[in-house]
């Protein structure tokens, strides 16, 4: 996979995944986001709300699909509404991401004029394929569910994003978690920390230079 990869992760649903997504993609609105939601799904349960549902597959174990309406209300939906360029739904058998990986690796080739692609994805369980150059975990310390995709790759977190600041108990739990990685707290409506998007800009991309190019701004190596 050529492209530059962030990934999202977070310790299970409801934790604010999604909307740390957009936040980015508002945050960087120069960069053409190629922005990707995986879902896993099994034994008749959503893997998105843990609710019965219908997302799975009818005719195979993955399926992708390209978000075209930016004014739903499903989550590539607001990828596309937050500025991403394209937004895909991957999906797949509890387990078997690894046949979905293909599908993912031909979104992800380099573009026809060399220039860099930029994704983000949304997703813990693609952390046992790739190493993104970015991962960010969000972490809710009122929500005692912990996904074991989340737990399995928590030492490769790069920084984590509570979304409520940490509080009694947790705070001596969530030292153990975090380690000395570093921490930022975004509550629901707050912007995205300056400090996170330092971080990004740093350690995503690099060295990258922010060009003008007819009166867009593009990141570009």
């Amino acid at each position: 996979m050529a492209a530059r990869m962030l990934v999202v992760g977070g310790q299970s649903r409801n934790v604010g995944k999604t909307a740390l997504v957009v936040d980015l993609l508002r945050s960087f609105p120069e960069v053409d986001w190629l922005a990707v939601k995986i879902t896993q799904y099994g034994h008749g349960v959503c893997a998105v709300d843990g609710a019965a549902c219908d997302c799975a597959p009818k005719e195979h174990a993955v399926a992708l699909e390209e978000e075209a309406d930016p004014a739903g209300r499903s989550d590539t939906s607001r990828f596309l509404a937050a500025g991403a360029r394209r937004a895909l739904w991957l999906r797949s058998r509890q387990g078997e991401l690894a046949e979905a990986l293909p599908l993912l690796r031909r979104e992800l080739e380099p573009a026809e004029n060399g220039a860099t692609l930029h994704a983000v994805v949304e997703s813990n369980s693609l952390l046992g394929f790739v190493k993104p150059q970015l991962y960010l975990v969000a972490l809710d310390p009122a929500v005692t569910d912990f996904k074991e995709s989340a737990r399995r790759f928590l030492d490769r977190a790069d920084a984590f994003v509570l979304r409520r600041p940490p509080a009694g108990e947790w705070a001596a739990v969530g030292k153990r978690l975090v380690g000395e990685k570093p921490v930022f707290v975004q509550q629901p409506g707050e912007r995205l920390p300056e400090e996170l998007e330092e971080l990004v800009r740093r350690k995503f991309f690099g060295t990258a230079v922010i060009a003008h190019e007819g009166g867009r701004r593009r990141v570009s190596s």
